[in-house]
């Protein structure tokens, strides 16, 4: 008699349940926050030399709010904010979510057409704005869009390209034409105001909208993810309590707050547990981060693998008494294995986390442990985070065994309600069983960890052969006068699509394109070693840190017989 085959154990993991999920409003778990943590730090913004204990920063976020809705602005309400890191960001964050409007996060980097298209897309009533950041002059960018700014009484702007912008309010001291100016706005508020603040407090929903953020857009216009105080608020907690977050730690946030990642992981995380946030400065810069870890005694600091290069390169690095440091997160990217060493060692983050998720999930779904082995921080984006569940699937849909490669797909609490006005798109991303389709590609071990090792757009396939660039990237990394690689393809005539690699040499290295070349002969497939090599000093990034391979690609169809490119 015949033995069936056993089946294989197949890709799927769910998170643990041991702490129930919130169904606060993030302006109720706030409020109670601060009643019970009033004297607590809660913001230190060092570049703008402010201080504010709870208490403090409570009776300016009901400031703005009340300010808010004297002149109008209303539950459900989209409001924009367009700046860097600073306090008026984290007030319009509490704010905005104090009386139910929905924020949206404009990414700092934008210009006239992107912004154009995102205040349409979601029909931004109000923006609130940096005048200027870096290059950008964000004011003369609306004025651009909405010349009628200039003629217009504050609150009632008639604009043709920007039908429903009524009302933009700037930061700083300046007076614009048109604008009102965020200080004012803070005045406006009276005893009707704080009523009607007090009254929304219990009649918004945990499950009303409350932020809407912008994906990438890499392919086509970006889409608005919206999501809820029930996804952030459960989510932000969830990263709070990997790190152990108490009342007496501060975290170091150098990311950008327009990004999940700073204003769930980072702002939204520290509310959740009485933790103070400290802002170094307006946009990341590795000595200002420094700085400011040592001068506020930081337990925590975020930042993606190429942050932390920067600051570990530092040519003062030394200088600097990180020995608060304890934990924070590294996202965005996987991290080298020599970077996460001295991550743990000389800024002293034994228990640092890594995190792994998308915007549209709110974003954290896989999460590593402060316990965690070493090698699954550095291989793997950790395990499924509390009350999600994951699994990785073929393109037939089929959940594959343990091993083997796939789309990853999450499902629960932290899934996005769908793209703004999008519903086409919304349903080729969320499918009919509330499953997430994630879009990357990965490896499921029998402990539930996972690695991440590519893109399914990204994916290469060279004569026929199918090609993670993840997986040649953590080859190169392995030569020791490689500091950064980035591996993509590109098209070609002969095979369809041929590998190419921008590396980025160690500091004082002379590295060359043939000695990259030689390393990688004898020692992976010959169609996975890299047919063009261009060596770089740095990457088109998004302010979030993410290398930007689209861009790179484009760049090499034209520049792939320059002299610093030889094809294997």
């Amino acid at each position: 008699m015949s033995q069936s085959r056993p089946t294989p154990q197949t890709s799927y993991a769910k998170g643990a349940k041991t702490a129930p999920l919130t169904t606060q409003t993030i302006g109720q778990c706030f409020d109670s926050i601060v009643k019970q943590h009033p004297n607590q730090p809660a913001l230190v913004s060092v570049h703008q030399s402010i201080r504010w204990t709870y208490l403090e920063l409570q009776a300016e976020v009901n400031r703005l709010a009340t300010g808010l809705l004297a002149l109008g602005v209303e539950p459900g309400d989209r409001v924009g904010i367009w700046s860097p890191n600073c306090a008026e960001w984290y007030l319009t964050q509490l704010a905005t979510a104090k009386m139910g409007a929905i924020m949206v996060c404009i990414n700092p980097a934008y210009q006239t057409y992107e912004l154009e298209y995102a205040l349409n897309k979601v029909e931004c009533k109000v923006i609130i704005t940096a005048a200027c950041f870096k290059a950008s002059n964000y004011l003369e960018m609306l004025n651009t869009l909405a010349p009628e700014l200039a003629d217009s009484e504050p609150g009632h702007l008639c604009s043709v390209a920007l039908p429903h912008l009524k009302l933009v309010i700037r930061l700083g001291l300046d007076k614009t034409p048109g604008t009102l100016n965020f200080d004012d706005v803070c005045d406006l508020g009276g005893t009707d105001q704080r009523q009607q603040l007090e009254r929304l407090g219990t009649q918004l929903n945990h499950q009303n909208a409350i932020n809407i953020q912008f994906t990438s857009g890499t392919t086509g216009n970006p889409k608005g993810a919206t999501l809820t105080h029930y996804n952030i608020l459960n989510n932000a907690t969830r990263v709070a309590q990997g790190m152990r977050f108490t009342e007496k730690d501060r975290l170091c946030i150098p990311v950008p707050l327009y990004h999940c990642f700073g204003m769930v992981m980072g702002t939204l995380a520290c509310v959740t547990q009485a933790s103070c946030v400290v802002f170094p400065g307006a946009s990341f810069n590795p000595e200002e981060t420094l700085a400011a870890v040592e001068s506020e005694a930081c337990t925590a600091l975020h930042g993606v693998p190429t942050m932390f290069i920067a600051e570990l390169e530092h040519p003062r690095f030394k200088e600097f008494d990180l020995s608060s440091l304890r934990t924070g997160i590294m996202a965005g990217a996987t991290c080298p294995i020599e970077v996460m060493k001295r991550v743990q060692s000389e800024l002293h983050m034994n228990e640092i986390l890594i995190g792994y998720g998308q915007t549209e999930t709110s974003p954290i779904n896989h999460i590593t442990r402060a316990d965690d082995p070493l090698d699954k921080r550095v291989e793997t984006v950790g395990r499924a985070s509390d009350h999600l569940e994951i699994k990785i699937i073929d393109e037939q849909g089929v959940t594959v065994p343990i091993g083997d490669k796939g789309e990853i797909c999450c499902r629960g609490y932290a899934v996005m309600q769908g793209y703004w006005n999008d519903p086409e798109k919304t349903a080729e991303t969320i499918d009919a069983e509330g499953w997430l389709h994630s879009g990357d590609i990965g490896i499921m071990d029998a402990e539930g960890y996972t690695q991440v090792v590519g893109r399914i757009k990204d994916m290469i396939i060279r004569g026929g052969e199918n090609i993670y660039p993840r997986e040649v990237e953590e080859f190169l990394y392995t030569h020791p006068d490689i500091k950064e690689v980035a591996v993509f393809g590109i098209p070609d005539e002969k095979y369809g699509e041929q590998v190419c690699a921008w590396v980025q040499p160690q500091d004082g290295a002379a590295l060359t394109a043939e000695e990259v070349k030689a390393f990688c002969k004898g020692k992976i497939s010959h169609f996975k070693i890299p047919h063009l090599i261009e060596l770089v000093e740095s990457y088109p990034m998004t302010v979030t840190g993410k290398i930007q391979k689209f861009k790179m690609r484009d760049l090499m169809v034209e520049r792939r017989r320059t002299v610093n490119c030889v094809a294997v």
